[in-house]
């Protein structure tokens, strides 16, 4: 009986390993193919990161000349660059949701 109830629970495990894998771990991928991949995907991300480290960088260089007007606009610039960046984000989420459907 022990036997019997042993053999199906194998045959049960076997049945279901066939299936697809959770990980695919046959081929590593690096970091710049996962980047590519995404900012294929989604090219609106990327372009929303650079521009809020642009206008950070910008900022804070306008803020350290003591040009306190432009680091204002500069920084308020940045905020958009930010939600910009948050929008493209959830339109990726989204967007990919529909396609698994």
């Amino acid at each position: 009986m022990a036997a019997a109830v042993a053999t199906s629970f194998v045959s049960e495990q076997s049945a279901t390993t066939t299936q697809q894998p959770l990980l695919d771990i046959s081929k590593p991928h690096t970091f710049q193919e996962k980047l590519m991949r995404k900012s294929k995907e989604n090219p609106f991300v990327p372009i929303g990161c650079l521009g809020t480290a642009g206008a950070l960088m910008y900022g804070l260089r306008a803020f350290k000349q003591g040009k306190t007007r432009q680091s204002q606009l500069v920084m308020r610039g940045r905020i958009f660059a930010q939600g910009f960046t948050v929008v493209a984000i959830l339109f990726g989420v989204f967007t990919t949701a529909l396609k698994k459907d």
